[in-house]
């Protein structure tokens, strides 16, 4: 699936509730859904930064897709980083670096958070790009 026919499917989603305590709940079970990342990777070195709740985010790159891990001490925030994970797991860096994450509007996330979980979810998505980059330029 390409990241835009992900985002589709995550946008088709979170259609079917109307009202935003239903969709926080879709966030909690996505999060609950999450493969935890390693033990070894939840130190300051993984650990996003602007993030008001704690969030570790590793991608190795393999047959040179990139694969994310990730996980937070906040059930609406692993929920986050776990959308995020969906759409950019398993792709090539430069599709990620390409992708216009448009979902994040679509479904009314950035919206409905509040400014500190809004901020952590750019430095999310800035984080993954990074990682991309720094994949992209190695080759």
């Amino acid at each position: 699936m390409t990241i835009n026919e992900v985002q589709d499917q995550i946008v088709e989603e979170f259609s079917i509730f109307d009202d935003w305590m239903d969709r926080y709940q879709q966030l909690i079970d996505l999060g609950n859904d999450l493969k935890p990342i390693d033990e070894k990777k939840r130190t300051e070195q993984y650990l996003i930064k602007g993030c008001q709740s704690k969030v570790w985010v590793d991608a190795e790159l393999s047959n040179g897709k990139i694969i994310f891990t990730a996980d937070s001490d906040a059930i609406i925030t692993k929920g986050i980083v776990a959308l995020l994970v969906r759409v950019l797991n398993d792709k090539t860096p430069l599709e990620i670096l390409d992708a216009d994450l448009y979902f994040i509007d679509k479904i009314g996330l950035k919206e409905n958070l509040s400014p500190t979980r809004s901020n952590g979810l750019l430095a999310m998505v800035k984080q993954m790009k990074m990682y991309a980059l720094a994949y992209q330029a190695k080759k």
